[in-house]
């Protein structure tokens, strides 16, 4: 993996990523040339696989326009009425796979029960692997991957605060108020990401490693801005916040572990220290109040709350088994650009 020494996250916008499929090709070709779509891109959007490169690739683009967009590209491009369009269609897609191939009818306590004690069984487990037998070149293809979203931690989650009412929005913003460094710059947990990239020699450019990010390194990204764009949705994106805070501290032990064995440096252990101890009073808020509060508010969104929940367990166990599989056999994880 070519890397490039790095100081703290810029915010300048990203080149626009070379396409991998037919509806990627005609998005970018369209926001390169500031033109409207090709004729027949919403037609292929509604065949592709909605888990496969093509498909979380466009999805991906065309929620980064909400986000710092690309390089050169006009403001006015989020809301493009064909551009759109083409969203919504790969959204149904997504969301149709999803709610496929997760359970579905489940209570938010049924979906939560597995996730607050940790597993015995570690032969799925990213975290334990890297703790105990991954090399720094892992732990650094791992944290290319996740830059993805961590360069923007808790943005996507912010979407939902206006949609919230009373104990819940209460709660949510206070957990994002550490998010977000409690104040201070120097800890936006984003800037603490980009510090742990520097640490291990990797670009700390926003979106540097979408090129090498896989599909299955794409989708856990996209559904969180699938949920949080969407009011409808809100109670989704509640879920997947709450099992992202309950399942972070005793993973980020683990990678905290994994830092300190392979040698990642200090700025790496921080990072994961930082969550093991925020994200363990993090889990008690958000369970309590966040997503008890929005139940008391709002009962009739508990199915979505769980579905949100079991879709985030689905995408990363999807990542999780792209990443192991290729580990154990002696492969790197990220994909090499056309």
């Amino acid at each position: 993996m070519t890397a490039i020494r790095g100081g703290t996250a810029t915010p300048v916008a990203p080149p626009l990523p070379r396409p991998d499929g037919p509806v990627s090709a005609a998005l970018l070709a369209a926001l390169a040339g500031g033109g409207p779509l090709a004729p027949g891109a919403v037609g292929d959007a509604a065949s592709q696989h909605p888990y496969g490169r093509d498909a979380q690739l466009a999805l991906y683009v065309l929620y980064e326009l909400h986000y710092r967009s690309f390089a050169d590209l006009p403001g006015d491009r989020e809301w493009d009425p064909d551009l759109l369009r083409l969203r919504r269609v790969l959204e149904d897609g997504f969301l149709a796979a999803l709610r496929r191939d997760v359970p579905g009818g489940r209570s938010a306590a049924d979906a939560f029960a597995g996730l607050l004690t940790e597993s015995t069984d570690h032969r799925g487990s990213v975290a334990h692997h890297l703790e105990h037998d991954g090399d720094l070149a892992q732990v650094r293809e791992y944290a290319a991957l996740r830059s993805l979203y961590h360069l923007k931690e808790a943005d996507p989650h912010a979407w939902v605060i206006p949609r919230l009412r009373g104990r819940a929005k209460a709660a949510m913003v206070a957990i994002e108020y550490d998010e977000f460094g409690a104040g201070r710059a120097e800890n936006v947990h984003a800037r603490l990401f980009a510090d742990l990239m520097a640490d291990l020699g990797l670009d700390t450019a926003y979106g540097r490693y979408l090129e090498q990010a896989p599909a299955e390194a794409l989708a856990p990204v996209t559904v969180m801005s699938l949920f949080g764009l969407h009011r409808s949705l809100r109670g989704a994106l509640v879920g997947h916040f709450g099992c992202v805070e309950v399942t972070s501290s005793p993973g980020s032990r683990r990678l905290a572990a994994a830092m300190r064995r392979t040698g990642a440096g200090p700025a790496a252990e921080r990072f994961y220290d930082e969550h093991v101890e925020a994200d363990a009073v993090h889990e008690q808020v958000v369970r309590r109040d966040v997503i008890g509060g929005l139940l008391a508010d709002e009962p009739h969104l508990e199915p979505d709350v769980a579905f949100g929940a079991d879709a985030t367990v689905f995408l990363e166990e999807r990542l999780a088994g792209h990443l192991l599989g290729r580990w154990r056999t002696g492969r790197s994880a990220l994909r090499a650009p056309r």
